[in-house]
Protein backbone atom coordinates (compact mmCIF):
# COMPACT_ATOMS: atom_id res chain seq x y z
CA UNK A 1 0.00 0.00 0.00
CA UNK A 2 1.29 3.45 -0.93
CA UNK A 3 1.98 5.75 2.01
CA UNK A 4 0.63 9.26 1.61
CA UNK A 5 2.33 11.60 4.06
CA UNK A 6 0.50 14.72 5.26
CA UNK A 7 2.36 15.52 8.49
CA UNK A 8 5.20 17.79 7.41
CA UNK A 9 4.74 20.04 10.46
CA UNK A 10 5.85 17.06 12.56
CA UNK A 11 8.89 16.30 10.41
CA UNK A 12 10.03 16.23 6.79
CA UNK A 13 12.08 13.70 4.83
CA UNK A 14 15.73 14.61 4.36
CA UNK A 15 16.36 16.12 0.92
CA UNK A 16 18.61 14.08 -1.39
CA UNK A 17 20.95 17.07 -1.80
CA UNK A 18 21.12 17.51 1.97
CA UNK A 19 21.98 13.85 2.52
CA UNK A 20 24.63 14.00 -0.19
CA UNK A 21 26.22 17.07 1.45
CA UNK A 22 26.25 15.36 4.86
CA UNK A 23 27.71 11.97 3.90
CA UNK A 24 31.42 12.94 3.70
CA UNK A 25 31.32 14.13 7.32
CA UNK A 26 30.22 10.68 8.48
CA UNK A 27 33.09 9.00 6.63
CA UNK A 28 36.39 10.56 5.50
CA UNK A 29 35.79 14.16 6.67
CA UNK A 30 35.32 13.00 10.26
CA UNK A 31 37.69 15.37 12.05
CA UNK A 32 36.79 17.08 15.32
CA UNK A 33 36.21 20.75 14.48
CA UNK A 34 38.13 21.83 17.58
CA UNK A 35 41.30 20.06 16.44
CA UNK A 36 44.18 21.86 14.74
CA UNK A 37 45.16 19.20 12.19
CA UNK A 38 43.92 19.35 8.60
CA UNK A 39 40.74 17.27 8.80
CA UNK A 40 39.77 19.15 11.96
CA UNK A 41 40.23 22.49 10.23
CA UNK A 42 38.20 21.22 7.28
CA UNK A 43 35.34 20.35 9.62
CA UNK A 44 35.56 23.81 11.18
CA UNK A 45 35.46 25.38 7.73
CA UNK A 46 32.34 23.35 6.87
CA UNK A 47 30.62 24.55 10.04
CA UNK A 48 31.38 28.18 9.25
CA UNK A 49 30.09 27.76 5.70
CA UNK A 50 26.83 26.36 7.11
CA UNK A 51 26.65 29.23 9.59
CA UNK A 52 26.99 31.65 6.68
CA UNK A 53 24.12 29.94 4.81
CA UNK A 54 21.81 30.12 7.84
CA UNK A 55 22.65 33.78 8.42
CA UNK A 56 22.08 34.65 4.76
CA UNK A 57 18.65 32.98 4.77
CA UNK A 58 17.31 35.21 7.58
CA UNK A 59 19.25 38.42 6.95
CA UNK A 60 21.62 37.94 9.89
CA UNK A 61 25.39 38.14 10.36
CA UNK A 62 27.41 34.94 10.38
CA UNK A 63 28.58 35.33 13.99
CA UNK A 64 24.99 35.80 15.19
CA UNK A 65 24.17 32.12 14.52
CA UNK A 66 24.65 29.44 17.20
CA UNK A 67 24.09 25.75 16.49
CA UNK A 68 22.07 23.63 18.93
CA UNK A 69 20.58 20.13 18.98
CA UNK A 70 17.01 21.18 18.07
CA UNK A 71 14.37 23.91 18.20
CA UNK A 72 13.51 23.05 21.79
CA UNK A 73 17.09 23.59 22.92
CA UNK A 74 17.19 26.86 21.00
CA UNK A 75 14.06 28.03 22.82
CA UNK A 76 15.54 27.05 26.17
CA UNK A 77 18.84 28.76 25.45
CA UNK A 78 17.15 31.94 24.25
CA UNK A 79 14.66 32.33 27.09
CA UNK A 80 16.74 31.06 30.01
CA UNK A 81 19.88 32.65 28.63
CA UNK A 82 18.27 36.10 28.47
CA UNK A 83 16.47 35.67 31.81
CA UNK A 84 19.64 34.72 33.69
CA UNK A 85 21.80 37.43 32.13
CA UNK A 86 19.21 40.20 32.61
CA UNK A 87 17.81 39.32 36.04
CA UNK A 88 19.39 42.44 37.55
CA UNK A 89 17.33 44.54 35.11
CA UNK A 90 14.03 42.75 35.69
CA UNK A 91 12.25 39.43 36.12
CA UNK A 92 9.18 39.70 33.87
CA UNK A 93 8.61 37.78 30.63
CA UNK A 94 5.65 38.00 28.23
CA UNK A 95 4.59 35.07 26.05
CA UNK A 96 1.36 33.63 24.65
CA UNK A 97 -0.93 30.79 25.67
CA UNK A 98 -0.42 28.90 22.39
CA UNK A 99 3.35 28.58 22.42
CA UNK A 100 5.15 25.29 21.89
CA UNK A 101 5.83 23.34 25.12
CA UNK A 102 9.52 24.20 24.71
CA UNK A 103 8.56 27.81 25.46
CA UNK A 104 5.71 27.25 27.92
CA UNK A 105 7.58 24.70 30.04
CA UNK A 106 10.72 26.85 30.03
CA UNK A 107 8.67 29.80 31.30
CA UNK A 108 7.12 27.61 34.01
CA UNK A 109 10.60 26.57 35.12
CA UNK A 110 11.63 30.21 35.35
CA UNK A 111 8.51 31.00 37.37
CA UNK A 112 9.59 28.40 39.95
CA UNK A 113 12.90 30.28 40.11
CA UNK A 114 11.22 33.60 40.92
CA UNK A 115 10.59 35.07 37.47
CA UNK A 116 7.14 36.40 36.57
CA UNK A 117 5.42 35.47 33.32
CA UNK A 118 2.37 36.96 31.58
CA UNK A 119 0.59 34.58 29.19
CA UNK A 120 -1.27 36.51 26.49
CA UNK A 121 -4.71 35.37 25.35
CA UNK A 122 -5.42 34.74 21.68
CA UNK A 123 -8.61 35.26 19.71
CA UNK A 124 -10.61 32.56 17.94
CA UNK A 125 -8.17 32.59 15.01
CA UNK A 126 -5.12 32.34 17.25
CA UNK A 127 -3.84 35.93 17.10
CA UNK A 128 -2.51 37.66 20.19
CA UNK A 129 -4.12 40.95 21.22
CA UNK A 130 -1.63 43.76 20.58
CA UNK A 131 -3.34 46.04 23.09
CA UNK A 132 -3.06 43.36 25.77
CA UNK A 133 0.62 42.96 24.91
CA UNK A 134 1.27 46.68 25.34
CA UNK A 135 -0.72 46.80 28.59
CA UNK A 136 1.23 43.82 29.93
CA UNK A 137 4.60 45.56 29.65
CA UNK A 138 6.13 46.55 32.99
CA UNK A 139 9.32 48.38 33.98
CA UNK A 140 10.67 44.92 34.88
CA UNK A 141 9.86 43.29 31.50
CA UNK A 142 13.05 41.89 29.95
CA UNK A 143 11.75 39.60 27.21
CA UNK A 144 8.79 39.07 24.88
CA UNK A 145 8.62 35.58 23.34
CA UNK A 146 5.87 35.00 20.78
CA UNK A 147 6.01 32.23 18.17
CA UNK A 148 6.18 33.25 14.51
CA UNK A 149 3.60 30.69 13.36
CA UNK A 150 1.60 28.15 15.33
CA UNK A 151 2.46 24.49 14.86
CA UNK A 152 -1.16 23.31 15.18
CA UNK A 153 -3.45 25.86 13.55
CA UNK A 154 -0.88 27.59 11.32
CA UNK A 155 -1.69 31.17 12.36
CA UNK A 156 1.10 33.64 11.56
CA UNK A 157 1.44 36.35 14.22
CA UNK A 158 2.03 40.06 13.44
CA UNK A 159 5.73 39.64 14.10
CA UNK A 160 6.89 42.99 12.72
CA UNK A 161 4.39 44.84 14.90
CA UNK A 162 5.49 42.89 17.99
CA UNK A 163 9.14 43.52 17.14
CA UNK A 164 8.51 47.26 16.76
CA UNK A 165 6.80 47.43 20.15
CA UNK A 166 9.64 45.53 21.81
CA UNK A 167 12.25 47.79 20.20
CA UNK A 168 10.44 50.98 21.21
CA UNK A 169 10.17 49.77 24.80
CA UNK A 170 13.77 48.55 24.99
CA UNK A 171 12.70 44.93 25.51
CA UNK A 172 14.29 41.91 23.84
CA UNK A 173 12.10 39.96 21.41
CA UNK A 174 12.44 36.21 20.83
CA UNK A 175 10.36 34.23 18.36
CA UNK A 176 10.09 30.46 18.04
CA UNK A 177 10.28 30.17 14.25
CA UNK A 178 10.52 26.40 14.00
CA UNK A 179 7.41 26.22 11.79
CA UNK A 180 8.08 29.47 9.94
CA UNK A 181 11.59 28.92 8.59
CA UNK A 182 11.28 27.71 5.00
CA UNK A 183 7.58 28.58 4.89
CA UNK A 184 7.86 32.34 5.42
CA UNK A 185 10.45 34.86 4.22
CA UNK A 186 12.27 36.18 7.27
CA UNK A 187 14.47 39.25 7.67
CA UNK A 188 15.42 39.60 11.33
CA UNK A 189 16.36 43.26 10.92
CA UNK A 190 13.17 44.31 9.16
CA UNK A 191 11.10 42.43 11.74
CA UNK A 192 13.16 43.69 14.73
CA UNK A 193 13.79 40.16 16.00
CA UNK A 194 16.52 39.80 18.64
CA UNK A 195 16.50 36.02 19.03
CA UNK A 196 15.07 33.35 16.70
CA UNK A 197 14.85 29.55 17.04
CA UNK A 198 14.78 27.02 14.20
CA UNK A 199 15.03 23.26 13.65
CA UNK A 200 16.40 21.60 10.49
CA UNK A 201 14.00 18.66 10.30
CA UNK A 202 11.07 20.98 9.61
CA UNK A 203 12.56 22.05 6.26
CA UNK A 204 14.00 18.83 4.81
CA UNK A 205 17.12 18.74 6.96
CA UNK A 206 18.13 16.08 9.50
CA UNK A 207 16.65 15.59 12.97
CA UNK A 208 18.84 16.47 15.93
CA UNK A 209 20.17 19.83 14.77
CA UNK A 210 18.84 23.35 15.29
CA UNK A 211 20.07 26.91 15.42
CA UNK A 212 19.56 30.05 17.45
CA UNK A 213 19.99 33.54 16.04
CA UNK A 214 21.05 36.12 18.64
CA UNK A 215 21.41 39.72 17.57
CA UNK A 216 24.91 41.13 18.00
CA UNK A 217 25.21 42.83 21.40
CA UNK A 218 22.41 40.84 23.09
CA UNK A 219 23.69 39.28 26.29
CA UNK A 220 22.67 35.74 27.14
CA UNK A 221 24.08 33.11 29.46
CA UNK A 222 25.02 29.60 28.49
CA UNK A 223 22.79 26.96 30.10
CA UNK A 224 25.04 23.96 29.48
CA UNK A 225 28.45 23.55 31.10
CA UNK A 226 31.35 22.01 29.25
CA UNK A 227 33.75 23.11 26.56
CA UNK A 228 34.21 26.33 24.66
CA UNK A 229 32.28 25.46 21.49
CA UNK A 230 29.91 27.93 19.77
CA UNK A 231 31.85 30.91 21.10
CA UNK A 232 31.53 29.54 24.63
CA UNK A 233 27.72 29.56 24.52
CA UNK A 234 26.89 25.92 23.77
CA UNK A 235 29.20 23.16 24.98
CA UNK A 236 29.71 19.85 23.20
CA UNK A 237 31.62 18.47 20.23
CA UNK A 238 30.15 19.99 17.09
CA UNK A 239 27.79 17.76 15.11
CA UNK A 240 29.52 18.57 11.84
CA UNK A 241 27.48 16.39 9.48
CA UNK A 242 24.14 17.65 10.71
CA UNK A 243 25.29 21.26 10.86
CA UNK A 244 26.27 20.90 7.20
CA UNK A 245 22.83 19.37 6.57
CA UNK A 246 21.06 22.30 8.20
CA UNK A 247 23.01 24.79 6.11
CA UNK A 248 22.30 22.91 2.89
CA UNK A 249 18.60 22.50 3.75
CA UNK A 250 17.93 26.14 4.54
CA UNK A 251 19.77 27.30 1.42
CA UNK A 252 17.86 24.84 -0.76
CA UNK A 253 14.41 25.66 0.64
CA UNK A 254 14.85 29.40 0.08
CA UNK A 255 16.33 28.97 -3.40
CA UNK A 256 13.04 27.34 -4.41
CA UNK A 257 10.85 29.41 -2.09
CA UNK A 258 8.33 30.93 -4.52
CA UNK A 259 7.56 27.70 -6.40
CA UNK A 260 7.52 25.56 -3.27
CA UNK A 261 5.25 27.81 -1.25
CA UNK A 262 2.79 28.44 -4.08
CA UNK A 263 2.45 24.70 -4.51
CA UNK A 264 1.66 24.29 -0.80
CA UNK A 265 -0.91 27.10 -0.88
CA UNK A 266 -2.64 25.55 -3.88
CA UNK A 267 -2.79 22.09 -2.27
CA UNK A 268 -3.94 23.53 1.06
CA UNK A 269 -6.73 25.64 -0.41
CA UNK A 270 -7.92 22.81 -2.66
CA UNK A 271 -8.05 20.44 0.30
CA UNK A 272 -9.94 22.90 2.53
CA UNK A 273 -12.43 23.69 -0.24
CA UNK A 274 -13.11 20.03 -1.07
CA UNK A 275 -13.39 18.96 2.56
CA UNK A 276 -15.83 21.75 3.42
CA UNK A 277 -17.84 21.01 0.29
CA UNK A 278 -18.15 17.27 0.86
CA UNK A 279 -18.11 16.80 4.64
CA UNK A 280 -20.91 18.55 6.59
CA UNK A 281 -20.06 20.96 9.42
CA UNK A 282 -16.34 21.05 8.62
CA UNK A 283 -14.69 23.96 10.47
CA UNK A 284 -11.39 25.62 9.55
CA UNK A 285 -9.26 26.61 12.55
CA UNK A 286 -6.92 29.59 12.32
CA UNK A 287 -7.00 32.47 9.87
CA UNK A 288 -7.83 31.69 6.24
CA UNK A 289 -5.10 33.95 4.81
CA UNK A 290 -2.48 34.65 7.51
CA UNK A 291 -1.51 31.04 7.96
CA UNK A 292 1.35 28.74 7.02
CA UNK A 293 1.15 27.77 3.33
CA UNK A 294 0.95 24.03 3.95
CA UNK A 295 -1.18 23.97 7.11
CA UNK A 296 -4.86 22.98 7.14
CA UNK A 297 -6.38 22.40 10.56
CA UNK A 298 -10.00 21.22 10.30
CA UNK A 299 -12.50 20.15 12.94
CA UNK A 300 -15.18 17.54 12.28
CA UNK A 301 -17.76 17.73 15.11
CA UNK A 302 -18.91 14.51 16.79
CA UNK A 303 -15.83 12.67 15.52
CA UNK A 304 -13.07 11.24 17.69
CA UNK A 305 -9.77 12.29 16.12
CA UNK A 306 -7.90 9.22 17.35
CA UNK A 307 -10.47 6.97 15.72
CA UNK A 308 -10.27 9.08 12.57
CA UNK A 309 -6.48 8.80 12.47
CA UNK A 310 -6.61 5.02 12.82
CA UNK A 311 -9.13 4.83 9.97
CA UNK A 312 -6.90 6.99 7.78
CA UNK A 313 -3.83 4.98 8.73
CA UNK A 314 -5.51 1.85 7.39
CA UNK A 315 -5.65 3.67 4.05
CA UNK A 316 -1.96 4.60 4.18
CA UNK A 317 -2.53 8.21 5.25
CA UNK A 318 -0.27 9.94 7.79
CA UNK A 319 -1.79 13.00 9.49
CA UNK A 320 -2.06 14.35 13.01
CA UNK A 321 -4.69 15.14 15.61
CA UNK A 322 -2.59 18.07 16.78
CA UNK A 323 1.10 18.76 17.23
CA UNK A 324 3.52 15.84 17.23
CA UNK A 325 4.57 16.86 20.75
CA UNK A 326 1.06 16.32 22.14
CA UNK A 327 -0.05 13.32 20.06
CA UNK A 328 -0.15 11.12 23.15
CA UNK A 329 -2.68 13.34 24.87
CA UNK A 330 -6.36 12.39 24.96
CA UNK A 331 -7.70 15.82 25.99
CA UNK A 332 -7.88 18.82 23.60
CA UNK A 333 -4.55 20.58 23.17
CA UNK A 334 -3.78 23.87 24.90
CA UNK A 335 -3.94 25.58 21.48
CA UNK A 336 -7.48 24.39 20.69
CA UNK A 337 -8.55 25.31 24.23
CA UNK A 338 -7.00 28.78 23.88
CA UNK A 339 -8.96 29.52 20.66
CA UNK A 340 -12.10 28.50 22.56
CA UNK A 341 -13.18 25.45 20.61
CA UNK A 342 -15.88 23.48 22.41
CA UNK A 343 -14.78 20.00 23.57
CA UNK A 344 -17.11 18.44 21.00
CA UNK A 345 -15.46 20.33 18.14
CA UNK A 346 -11.90 20.10 19.48
CA UNK A 347 -12.14 16.34 19.88
CA UNK A 348 -12.62 15.94 16.13
CA UNK A 349 -9.71 18.10 14.97
CA UNK A 350 -7.32 16.92 12.27
CA UNK A 351 -4.11 18.69 11.27
CA UNK A 352 -2.94 18.12 7.71
CA UNK A 353 0.36 19.67 6.60
CA UNK A 354 1.56 19.42 3.01
CA UNK A 355 5.06 19.06 1.60
CA UNK A 356 7.01 19.20 -1.64
CA UNK A 357 6.19 15.64 -2.72
CA UNK A 358 2.41 15.87 -2.28
CA UNK A 359 0.21 16.09 -5.38
CA UNK A 360 -3.36 17.07 -6.22
CA UNK A 361 -4.12 13.35 -6.64
CA UNK A 362 -2.89 12.79 -3.07
CA UNK A 363 -5.32 15.45 -1.86
CA UNK A 364 -8.21 13.85 -3.73
CA UNK A 365 -7.35 10.49 -2.18
CA UNK A 366 -7.20 12.16 1.25
CA UNK A 367 -10.62 13.82 0.89
CA UNK A 368 -12.20 10.63 -0.44
CA UNK A 369 -10.76 8.68 2.47
CA UNK A 370 -11.82 11.31 4.99
CA UNK A 371 -15.37 11.31 3.70
CA UNK A 372 -15.53 7.52 3.83
CA UNK A 373 -14.05 7.17 7.32
CA UNK A 374 -16.13 10.00 8.81
CA UNK A 375 -19.35 8.63 7.35
CA UNK A 376 -18.48 5.23 8.76
CA UNK A 377 -17.87 6.69 12.25
CA UNK A 378 -21.01 8.86 12.20
CA UNK A 379 -23.23 6.02 10.98
CA UNK A 380 -22.25 3.56 13.70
Amino acid sequence: MKIRYFDHAATTPVSENVLKAMLPYFTYEYGNASSLYTIGRQSKKAIEEARKKVARAIGAKQHEIYFTSCGSESDNLAIKGVAYSHKEKGNHIITSKIEHPAVLNTCETLQRQGFEVTYLDVDEKGFINIEQLINSIRPTTILISVMFANNEIGTIQPIEMIGNIAKQKGILFHTDSVQAVGNVKIDVNQLHIDLLSMSAHKFYGPKGIGALYVREGVEFERIQDGGHQERNKRAGTENVAEIVGLGEAIEEIYQNYETYNQKLVDLRDYYISEAQKRIPNTKLNGDKQKRLPGNANLSFPKINAQELLLGLDEKGICASAGSACSSGETSPSHVLTAIRLSPEVAEGTLRVTFGKDNTKEDVEYLVNSLEEVINKIRNK
